[in-house]
Order: structure tokens, then C-alpha cells, then sequence
């Protein structure tokens, strides 16, 4: 705080955050929304290298989905899911919701399973050993009664979802008040950059984060005095956060993300507005009074960018109005319009899991289109040929209405040369630089006891009796290793050369590291094709498709030293 306000704090006695905040701000200060918001002696090397990476340049849907379905009255039939409970089943699809389209009442586990929320089910999925079956799992989980194949052909970027289970317990372990109280004592919370303070009141959203560190004291006076509060990167604080994304990103092909809101009893923290992500909020505390409304115009289903702040004049009728209590979820797809305000008995945390942002058809063309284009200049004569001499003064949009040959020619050659791009598409390089991104976006793996034990992380190299020791890795023919995580990296043939993208040194915090990749021979690439097609699955270092075992076992060292590969049994002894 400032020293004037300091003054003015002696002056007029002990004022809250919020009223320091606002004489020393302003109360005009508006919300700008955010629009996306880490080889013994004598061994040769395989010719590869560490750079920083320069940034990425360049899921599959079948069909445009259809317009959206009615989500307001929807009844699904509730297939098993991997766990369902038997009284779940018994509940069937005549199971009647308290409101909105479908609630679903039923706990996902089986009669006798250990009821231990997120903790338990992290450590049941631990226990598989394909990191895409992990991911599939917990995906079934988070929609559980819903099947999968049902959300996705029924709601997925169509229509809300609402989901009651009557279990509070559902979350436990994910994030608590607790947690969020333990991120700000951890002293590395910052507002605008970790934390905002937000408030809506009278159609009034405003944004009230000082500079600086998030002090307990001032923040908890900020929540104290009706101001809510969003935490931006929760993964970067909380393991559990960062565990659950981690594998989910996996199922997704594409970022996966989330924010905690704490809201106060009797409070508003953001005005209604549309995203551009698709958004599931799974309710950890307290209530929370939800209206969900359809996109209002075509354009502005599935937009590539969040709204403004929107005013209640501008919404019509919800086409889903819900109060959520602890472990229920509630799924949105992107531009569908949302506000949810406390009620006055209670205060109410959720988390907001996200993904598919900027990851539509359009997006993959952005990438696609340019390089055909360029190849097209580079292969074909007709792309280099010159445009007619006279064609501005029939072409363009003063021209537009006007009927000659020479236009017709012109837009034919057009539509000509378009159509003809598709011959010059790289289609699979651009998939590539699309993967490429994804990687840079992703959160590292969290490893489990046993995978620190066989990778580079639980390695015993140490100081000790006045020198190193442990420090060589023995990498023999005979040792078996795979990749620690199905999705970890990504081959790409690029203008500088064969690169291995990979997401093991990546950072909790979005972007804090830049890409990293490996820069290799391109005889590596067989063997990085056979590790990815032969995992789950150990195979031993002299079947890697090297010329020589020299280079197997410095292929498989440097993948090792990167965390990449994991080895069927620890290399040394602790």
C-alpha cells in the first residue's frame, strides 16, 4: 500500500482492503477479460543436442456438430460407466432431476471401493500402466454416470450438461479453502499474475488487485469485505491439480487448464459472459447458483475468443438455471453465456477444468493453409505467374456488381488456383506443428514412486565422502526401457532438421519454459517410431533399429538423462 494510503488508513482509522484498494484505484477500474488467459567415460554420444526451441509454427471431430440440443429438459439414458455403484444403475433413466436437463444421482464406484475422492482414484489410475488408458479412465470418472460415447455425441460442443451425484466427498483431495489458504501462505502467490480479486455488483464489474505478493491478511480482508476470488494457475500450487490435468491432457490432444473460485456467501464475482473454452466445474465447497443461456446468433457458437462483459439486458430467458452442491459437475461448451452467484447461507468453491481453446478445424488450417501456399509458389509455375495488368480496374468492391468476362475469368482462376492448394497441403507436418504446441502447452508428468524409481528423477547420483558417486548410467544392451508417458514427445521433420519435442522439463506454470526439444540424426527416427509404437511395453535396448549397438545404447542414455524413457527395473540401488 501506498504511503499516502498509509496516511489516509491513520487518518480515517483502519479501512478494508477493498476500501484502500478503491481510494488509492479508483472505483472506475473495469475488468479487461483474459482471452486464454528439465554417458559414463569413453561412450560416444548420439549426435543430439539440447536447444532452446523457438515457438511452434506450422483430436479429431468427423462432422460439424449439429445445431445444439435442447440442454434445459434433457433425459439421458444412464449407461454403466467403468464403476458404477449398483443403486445408480437400479436409478435408470427414469431417475428424475431436481432441475435443469439431466441430474444424474449416483457415485460412480463400485459397492466397497474405498470412497477417498480424487486421492484414491490418482492412486487406482497409477496403477495402469498405459498412460492413455489413464487418461480415458479419469475421463470417465469426471462424467461418470455419463458415459463417454454419450456426452460426446449428445452434449460435447452442443448443449450444457448437469450432473448431481449426492456425494460431497466425490472431489475430496482436488482443492480445498485449505489448499488455497496454504498457496498464499507459501508466499509465491501474486495479484493479476496467480490471483484476482474480482466483484460484480448493480452490473458494475470491477477488478481490485493491488501490485505484488497475495498477502493472507489482505486477501482474506478482500473476501471479507464481498470480493471473490480467482486463482488463476492452481496446478502450480497444488499437486493434486497438477496430477489430475496432467493426465487428462493426455485424453484431450489439447491444453488442459483450470481456475479455483471462492466466492462469498451472498455475492457476484463476474458479470455473464461467454468463453472460449470448453468449461467443466466440478463444485468442491459450499453452493453456488448457476443460469447457463444459449449463444445468442450463429456467430457466436464456439467463438475463437471470450465476450466482453455482458449486461442483464442482453440475456434472455437460461436454458439452465441449477444450484450446485459438492461433487456435482456442471459442463458448458464454449459461447454458451454463464453467471453463478452465491447464495446467502454459503460460501462456494469451485474449480473450473478447461480445454479445446483455439483447437478447432479453422485453427488447423491457420497452420495448414500458409504452407501449402508457400509450397505452391515454390513447385508450381501458375502461382508465380502474374496477375493481368488491368485487372484493377474491373476487380474489387466498387466493381462487384458489375457483369463482364474479364471478371468471371478472373474469379475462375481464383477458384482455380484454391481448389489446386490441396494438391500442396502438408497435411501431417502441419498435424505435427499443431502437436508441437501442444507439447509446449502441456503440464510435465507427475511421476509415480515406482516411475521416479526406473527414470532419471530417482537416479541416486550424490555428493558423498568428498566426492560424486552414482553418477554413471549403465545402459547395457540388455536393459529394458520405454517411454514414461505415451504423449511426452513428438517427432517433427522441420527446415532445421529432424526435432523430438518433449514435455518432461516443462514447466507448472504456462510457458514459463520455452519448447524444449532435441535435435536428431535422422537415422534416430526408426527407433523413436518403435518406442512410441511399442509402448505400453518394455523393449530391450539392442532391438532399438540402430546401425550399431554403440548407438543404441547412446540413443537410449540421452532419452533416459531427459526423463524420457523409463527403465523396467531401477538402474541402481538407493
Amino acid at each position: 500500500v501506498s504511503a499516502m494510503a498509509a496516511e489516509q488508513r491513520r487518518e480515517l482509522g483502519r479501512l478494508s482492503a477493498l476500501a484502500v484498494y478503491r481510494r488509492v484505484a479508483g472505483t472506475g477500474r473495469m475488468e479487461r477479460r483474459r482471452r486464454g488467459a528439465p554417458l559414463p567415460a569413453g561412450r560416444k554420444r548420439a549426435k543430439a543436442r539440447l536447444r532452446r526451441g523457438r515457438a511452434g509454427g506450422g483430436g479429431s471431430e468427423p462432422d460439424a456438430p449439429p445445431p445444439a440440443a435442447p440442454p434445459s429438459r434433457v433425459e439421458l439414458p444412464v449407461e454403466a460407466p467403468l464403476d458404477p455403484r449398483p443403486e445408480a444403475a437400479a436409478a435408470g433413466p427414469d431417475a428424475k432431476p431436481r432441475d435443469g436437463p439431466k441430474a444424474l444421482p449416483s457415485d460412480p464406484r463400485p459397492a466397497g471401493e474405498d470412497r477417498g475422492g480424487v486421492t484414491e482414484l490418482l492412486r487406482r489410475l497409477a496403477r495402469l500402466e498405459d498412460s492413455r488408458q489413464r487418461a480415458a479412465e479419469l475421463f470417465r470418472w469426471l462424467l461418470a454416470p455419463v458415459a463417454p460415447a454419450e456426452f460426446l455425441g449428445r452434449h460435447w460442443e452442443r448443449a450444457p450438461l448437469l450432473v448431481r451425484r449426492g456425494d460431497p466427498g466425490y472431489y475430496a483431495g482436488l482443492f480445498s479453502t485449505a489448499d488455497f489458504d496454504a498457496a498464499l501462505r507459501g508466499g509465491e502467490v501474486h495479484f493479476g499474475t496467480h490471483l484476482d480479486v474480482t466483484s460484480y455488483a448493480e452490473g458494475v464489474r470491477e477488478t481490485h488487485n493491488p501490485s505484488g505478493r497475495a498477502l493472507p491478511n489482505v486477501v482474506w480482508d478482500f473476501y471479507q469485505n464481498g470480493c471473490s476470488l480467482r486463482l488463476l494457475c492452481p496446478q502450480a500450487f497444488s499437486p493434486s491439480v497438477w496430477h489430475f490435468l496432467s493426465i487428462l491432457q493426455e485424453q484431450f490432444g489439447s491444453m488442459a487448464g483450470a481456475n479455483t473460485y471462492l466466492t462469498p456467501p451472498g455475492t457476484q464475482g463476474f458479470a455473464p459472459h461467454y468463453d472460449d473454452i470448453e468449461a467443466f466445474v466440478l463444485q468442491l465447497e459450499g453452493k453456488k447458483h448457476w443460469r447457463v443461456y444459449r449463444p445468442r446468433t450463429d456467430a457466436e457458437m464456439l467463438p475463437q475468443f471470450s465476450s466482453a462483459n455482458l449486461t442483464q439486458a442482453e440475456l434472455g430467458e437460461p436454458v439452465l438455471e441449477t444450484v450446485l452442491e459438492p461433487g456435482d459437475l456442471l459442463y458448458f461448451p464454449r459461447g454458451f453465456i454463464h453467471q453463478g452467484d452465491c447464495l446467502p447461507d454459503a460460501h462456494s468453491l469451485h474449480i473450473t477444468v478447461s480445454s479445446y481453446q483455439r483447437n478447432s478445424w479453422g485453427d488447423f488450417l491457420e497452420k495448414l493453409l500458409p504452407a501449402a501456399l508457400q509450397m505452391a509458389l515454390e513447385e508450381d509455375l501458375e502461382y508465380r505467374r502474374g496477375l493481368p495488368m488491368d485487372y484493377l480496374q474491373y476487380m474489387g468492391v466498387a466493381n462487384s456488381d458489375t457483369v463482364s468476362a474479364r471478371r468471371t475469368a478472373f474469379v475462375e482462376k481464383v477458384q482455380s488456383l484454391i481448389k489446386k492448394l490441396i494438391d500442396y497441403a502438408p497435411i501431417d507436418a502441419a498435424v505435427d506443428q499443431r502437436a508441437k504446441s501442444f507439447l509446449h502447452d502441456c503440464l510435465p508428468p507427475v511421476l509415480t514412486q515406482s516411475e521416479k524409481a526406473q527414470s532419471v528423477y530417482g537416479f541416486p547420483a550424490r555428493w558423498q565422502d568428498g566426492g560424486p558417486c552414482n553418477v554413471d548410467i549403465l545402459i547395457t544392451k540388455d536393459t529394458e526401457v520405454r517411454l514414461l508417458r505415451h504423449g511426452i514427445v513428438r517427432l517433427c521433420n522441420e527446415e532445421a532438421g529432424v526435432m523430438l519435442y518433449y514435455t518432461t522439463e516443462n514447466s507448472r506454470v504456462y510457458h514459463k519454459e520455452e519448447p524444449k526439444f532435441l535435435e536428431l540424426d535422422p537415422e534416430y527416427t526408426d527407433s523413436i517410431e518403435f518406442l512410441l509404437s511399442s509402448y505400453p511395453n518394455y523393449i530391450s535396448v539392442d532391438n532399438l533399429p540402430c546401425e550399431t549397438l554403440e548407438e543404441k545404447i547412446s540413443l537410449a542414455t540421452l532419452l533416459f538423462e531427459k526423463g524420457i524413457l523409463t527403465t523396467k527395473k531401477p538402474l541402481a540401488q538407493v
